[in-house]
């Protein structure tokens, strides 16, 4: 397979030599040409052809979505935008394949990008099926994009929840049923959360964005400014995650959440609520207990706040008080017990 061709389109010298040193680290990808704004940019194009696109979105004469808006009509291609959170629904609403987070104000904004695996990132844009054989997290039968999951797994967490959260996790396997989350996280911080779970469990964890499928071996973590909810697209699990006005006093909302997932998997859900101050998730865990799924309340003693699951419990949400370290094990008990 010839090597991928990378076009980088970025208004700062800096972050051209930045992207420049992490992609020329990888040999299967080769940069063609470089722009400092979007009228160089298309020129580029029509020049080099190349497979995919690296666009800041802070351009000098037009912004790096505009410009994409205006191009994919005309020549469609892969590309990656680089720019603030707040902008993410516009960049793929423009036709962006992937979003990064590039906070330009930061001091270390350049070198931080090392940690977005861009080759990788890139790989998967210009090829959906490409895979990293040598970080392979889940089998081929697993990543499928065509598999239809029956059973979908929703944890919502708060105070002292990424403890919390991440020992659950590094006790689910690669078998395990698409997993859902939510934990009350500023916006920035859940996708730098969501690789650290990546990097240190067994299943592939990442921040979810609307029309993330939901697989077995995968959990998708709320992002820190949106609401995530379940929904369901021509038979197949999928999440939506767009901005709102606050649920239960949070956004992301862990009872938006959880009723998303009663009314669309109903009894075919496992419900989990773990340490947070609080009372959301009570309400939504309720819902899902009234619609048939199972439900899981972690216990006082492993909270680090018994705010939450306490709430959930005072309200009958809570079929089983469990301690911290035996949920994982009761989930797939119950999934044994329900096959």
């Amino acid at each position: 397979m010839a090597n991928i061709k990378v076009l980088l389109v970025a208004g700062a010298y800096e972050l051209i030599c930045a992207l420049r040193n992490i992609i020329d680290s990888d040999t299967e990808l080769d940069i063609v040409a470089e722009a400092g704004n979007a009228y160089d940019a298309r020129d580029r194009i029509i020049d080099c052809d190349p497979d995919i696109m690296i666009l800041e979105n802070e351009l000098p004469r037009m912004d790096g979505i505009t410009f994409l808006e205006r191009l994919m009509p005309q020549h469609p291609m892969p590309a990656i935008i680089l720019a603030e959170p707040r902008c993410e629904e516009m960049a793929y609403d423009a036709g962006a394949t992937d979003f990064i987070t590039y906070y330009e104000c930061m001091p270390d904004a350049y070198n931080s990008l090392n940690y977005e695996n861009i080759p990788e990132r890139i790989k998967k844009a210009v090829y959906p099926d490409w895979k990293d054989n040598a970080n392979t997290k889940c089998d081929s039968d697993l990543e499928m994009f065509g598999q239809n999951e029956k059973t979908v797994i929703a944890i919502g967490a708060s105070t002292g929840g990424t403890e919390a959260i991440a020992k659950v996790i590094s006790g689910f396997k690669k078998d395990i049923p698409g997993v859902i989350m939510v934990q009350h996280m500023p916006e920035g911080f859940t996708r730098m959360y969501a690789q650290r779970l990546d990097n240190e469990c067994e299943v592939s964890v990442k921040e979810a964005k609307s029309g993330d499928i939901v697989k077995r071996g995968q959990v998708l973590l709320a992002p820190g400014d949106k609401h995530l909810r379940l929904v369901k697209v021509n038979g197949f699990y999928q999440v939506e995650c767009r901005a709102g006005e606050k649920v239960s006093g949070h956004c992301p909302s862990v009872d938006a959440m959880f009723q998303s997932v009663a009314r669309v998997a109903g009894k075919d859900a496992i419900g989990v609520i773990l340490t947070g101050m609080g009372q959301d998730g009570a309400k939504g865990l309720l819902d899902m207990r009234r619609a048939g799924a199972r439900t899981i309340g972690q216990d006082e003693k492993s909270c680090v706040v018994y705010g939450m699951p306490k709430a959930a419990y005072d309200i009958g949400a809570v079929m089983w008080q469990v301690a911290l370290e035996n949920i994982a094990s009761k989930i797939y008990y119950l999934l044994d017990k329900n096959k």
